[in-house]
């Protein structure tokens, strides 16, 4: 179920290369127990309730899959979830929402098929306050005072996201005002900077995540930057973005819960991924379902195949296998919570880099740059630099 018409099609795309990628190499050694894996795509389009439950309606009743594995679908607030459970049928998805804890822990055997392959939105608001507290008590920064000025977009991803981020900031030693939250996507954000600039922060966050609607914030920023570092939601990784901003994009600290550490196996994973996808590809983006597919065929082998709709026990022999099974991606690693059923974050949630998912922190670059991965350890590959505008 992938978004490939609307606002998030760039990434839609990127989500379909990753799954025909990871496919295709599952098949080139055999399948799973000797059977072939068929993708089969259906637009989800503005990604609302109605367009996701459709998609996943077609996928089960049209095409009986044996599982569904995605990127993200963020505005269906786990609507699929029940006709999902209803078939009995596999889902591991990167929604990356606390709803899914919530669902899942609310009726594990009817939702025991339900998996959510990255970490939860709520851990991205965490994370960037660890971050910039190991940022100021390493001395790669001294923030000019301990004001942070937040701002989110209008779904509830970016909300939640903002949010936890003022409810932990007074513990690390920061001034959080309360978010502010756009209602809707504005085309001219210079009003709501200015009045940002009579706080005088040291930090301004935005967590709404597409691509181009970042890239005009980012461009009108920059045309009075104030004197913090900024942040930007993950979907700043994507090449839409370095394309429309360019060399303004210099400095920009972006995060994402699920990424490409700079390690053998991303690295390797990235060159194949751009080799057959073009220079103007996002491996960044397209690893999720890369990743999920491979976690999935492997505990798919180890419980004895695949199952189709109705199932329903060779099913929780494969989801079992998968809550068990750690795997380490090209993302790094994938292990399920048994509660939650999604992936653990580090260092969020565990304090050991082989049994998380790295929560990386880029510095972004020229076009045509990779951007530096300046967190965390033993991932980052680059120290933090000061933006040009400080």
């Amino acid at each position: 179920m992938v978004p490939l018409t609307g606002t998030s099609a760039e990434d839609g795309h990127e989500f379909r290369n990753g799954l025909i990628m990871a496919i295709d190499e599952v098949n080139a050694r055999g399948g799973v127990n000797g059977r072939r894996l068929a993708p089969i795509f259906v637009d989800t389009g503005d990604q609302s309730a109605e367009k996701v439950v459709r998609a996943a309606r077609i996928l089960i009743a049209e095409h009986g899959v044996h599982a569904i594995i995605n990127g993200y679908n963020i505005g269906s607030q786990n609507s699929e979830y029940e006709v999902i459970a209803d078939a009995g049928i596999i889902y591991i998805h990167h929604n990356t929402l606390l709803q899914h804890h919530d669902t899942v822990a609310s009726d594990p055997q009817r939702y025991f098929g339900c998996f959510m392959g990255d970490p939860a939105e709520y851990w991205y608001g965490q994370g960037f306050i660890k971050f910039l507290s190991c940022l100021r008590d390493t001395k790669q920064w001294k923030p000019r005072n301990r004001r942070i000025a937040i701002l989110s977009g209008p779904k509830p991803y970016s909300i939640v996201i903002a949010n936890a981020m003022a409810s932990v900031s007074a513990q690390f030693g920061w001034e959080a005002a309360p978010p502010r939250v756009s209602r809707s996507i504005v085309g001219n954000w210079r009003a709501i900077l200015d009045d940002i600039r009579k706080e005088d922060p040291a930090v301004l966050a935005f967590t709404h995540f597409h691509a181009t609607d970042i890239a005009k914030f980012h461009l009108q920023f920059m045309e009075n930057p104030l004197p913090a570092l900024l942040y930007l939601q993950y979907g700043a990784l994507h090449r839409k973005f370095s394309e429309i901003v360019g060399e303004k994009g210099r400095g920009a600290i972006v995060g994402t819960v699920i990424g490409l550490p700079r390690d053998e196996l991303g690295c390797r994973f990235a060159e194949k991924y751009i080799e057959r996808f073009g220079p103007l590809s996002t491996p960044e983006v397209g690893c999720q379902p890369y990743t999920s597919l491979h976690h999935y065929a492997i505990a798919a082998a180890i419980a004895g195949g695949t199952g189709g709709p109705g199932q329903d026990t060779q099913n929780r022999r494969i989801a079992s296998a998968l809550l068990n099974l750690p795997y380490r991606s090209v993302a790094g690693m994938i292990r399920y919570h048994h509660k939650w059923q999604a992936a653990v974050p580090y260092p969020n949630a565990t304090n050991d880099p082989s049994l998380g998912l790295p929560h990386l922190f880029y510095q972004l670059r020229t076009p045509g740059e990779r951007a530096n991965l300046v967190a965390p350890e033993p991932f980052s590959d680059s120290a933090f630099e000061l933006p040009p505008w400080l």
